[in-house]
């Protein structure tokens, strides 16, 4: 048994609303709090008149089952048993104050909503405990597990700036042609080092450092207040007129050398630029600080650590979601994958096997991961009543979701019961903190039940601050854990 850490918010609530649950996913709970006090369940509680609810995931934050995350006792962290969890919580729940109510499933409808891991997790649960959860909002939810997700830069490569993805392309190309294609030592040792990059140890750990800037497009938000311009900046960097840092002038010749070695001396003239804007933004942002900060590069960038990876006591807390990759969900992103008539955002150096090192060195685990363990929900097909599928039409997880090009039927229709969304230009599970493109009485009415249909008044344009009080580490008894 173990004590389940939840907030809520119950200031919206009057006699006969439902209970809104949001799964907070693999992080601590708190990060999840703006949700509730401004975000989608503030929105939905208001619309309801329900009651809100942060629900922190068994092995993150403060909900502990076992006295440290040995490989062992990482064996009750599934997804089939957080699922079970969230269905306890909503049979058992008390919430303080409210203790004269009966407030628990199905006395109380119960709504579920979460975004990409915890996306998916509602989906299943809505299909799992029918009985218990009346209805889900499944944002940006990945319910198709996939043990090479190469296609997590597909939507960054079709609908980034064309002029920075081009670049991107060629200069890790030329990147790719020296590390991969002539193998010298002398030659790798003159590309680390025009990249400030020549104390990583290791060819691919070199290569993971690069994809710093491309790999940001997921933290654009529609919100400037939590927007990270990281990809916008690392594009303008690379895609500049001019060279933009004085100190990157004196390796033009090295720039030069190493991009006609690396087969691309016909476009010299503007990959020069492109490649020392790189240089000098990425020793700027990324390497830098880790200077400043007194570690050595391979402490920085390093991935090949066996001994940092041994760790395992309770404050580890980085162990939860690389185990649940490793042992069930998988998307290791790698450049490996990519077709080969095809030019990668990051290296093909990057293979399953690099990706997978903290699976080995953490854990043991040497097999791929039992994704059918997940996909055996449904995957791309996962469907059911009172079940909103709402997506990102340029997310880096869409190919995971039911919405991705390569599903059965990625352009289902939405009805009123099975809502289906994919909204234009949005990226990472922007719903959860207010899209007013898609604050529509069909999106809520289609997951909350024709019982609760959603008024006229706009809920996008609805005051963002919560008044009511939540409770600040409210608990539930979990379920007991299999042996």
């Amino acid at each position: 048994m173990f004590n389940n850490r939840y907030w809520f918010d119950a200031s919206n609530y009057k006699e006969g609303g439902p209970v809104i649950v949001l799964q907070s996913g693999e992080t601590d709970g708190v990060s999840r709090l703006p949700y509730l006090q401004k975000g989608i369940i503030a929105q939905l509680t208001q619309a309801t008149h329900g009651i809100g609810v942060i629900l922190e995931h068994r092995y993150y934050g403060k909900s502990w089952p076992t006295a440290d995350l040995s490989t062992p006792n990482l064996r009750f962290l599934t997804t089939d048993q957080a699922l079970a969890d969230q269905a306890y919580f909503a049979q058992h729940v008390v919430f303080p104050g409210l203790e004269d109510k009966t407030l628990t499933a199905p006395n109380v409808a119960y709504f579920a909503y979460g975004g990409s891991y915890a996306g998916a997790f509602v989906a299943f649960l809505r299909k799992l405990y029918p009985d218990v959860y009346w209805g889900a909002i499944s944002s940006s939810g990945v319910t198709e597990a996939i043990y090479d997700y190469w296609e997590y830069y597909e939507p960054i490569r079709q609908y980034g700036p064309p002029a920075c993805i081009s670049a991107t392309q060629k200069i890790i190309n030329v990147v790719d042609n020296i590390l991969i294609g002539k193998n010298n030592t002398k030659l790798t040792r003159k590309l680390k080092t025009a990249f400030g990059l020549q104390n990583v140890t290791y060819d691919d750990d070199f290569a993971n450092v690069l994809i710093n800037g491309i790999s940001a497009w997921q933290s654009l938000n529609w919100d400037p207040a939590v927007s990270d311009p990281t990809f916008y900046e690392y594009c303008d960097n690379i895609t500049a007129p001019d060279v933009l840092y004085p100190s990157t002038v004196t390796l033009t010749p090295i720039a030069q050398s190493l991009i006609a070695t690396g087969g691309w001396a016909n476009e010299s003239a503007n990959l020069t630029k492109s490649m020392l804007n790189f240089i000098g933004w990425l020793n700027n942002t990324v390497i830098a600080p880790c200077a400043a900060g007194g570690s050595t590069q391979d402490q920085c960038f390093g991935q090949h650590n066996a001994t940092s990876y041994a760790q395992d006591d309770i404050s580890q807390t980085w162990r939860s979601w690389p185990y649940q990759y490793c042992t069930q969900w998988g998307f290791l992103q790698t450049g490996s994958g990519v077709p080969a008539n095809q030019l990668p955002l990051i290296s093909r150096t990057l293979t399953l096997e690099y990706e997978s090192i903290i699976c080995r060195d953490a854990f043991n685990i040497t097999t791929p991961p039992d994704t059918e363990a997940v996909n055996k929900y449904g995957g791309f097909n996962i469907a059911y009543d009172r079940l909103a599928i709402v997506n990102g039409e340029v997310d880096p997880w869409r190919p995971a979701t039911p919405a991705s090009p390569q599903a059965p039927n990625p352009n289902r229709k939405s009805t009123v019961d099975m809502p289906f969304v994919v909204i234009s230009e949005a990226i990472h599970h922007w719903v959860s903190n207010f899209v007013p493109e898609i604050c529509s009485r069909a999106l809520l009415t289609g997951a909350l039940g024709r019982e609760w249909t959603v008024p006229e008044r706009n809920y996008c344009n609805a005051s963002t601050s919560a008044s009511g009080s939540y409770a600040e580490d409210g608990s539930t008894v979990g379920p007991r854990m299999d042996a």
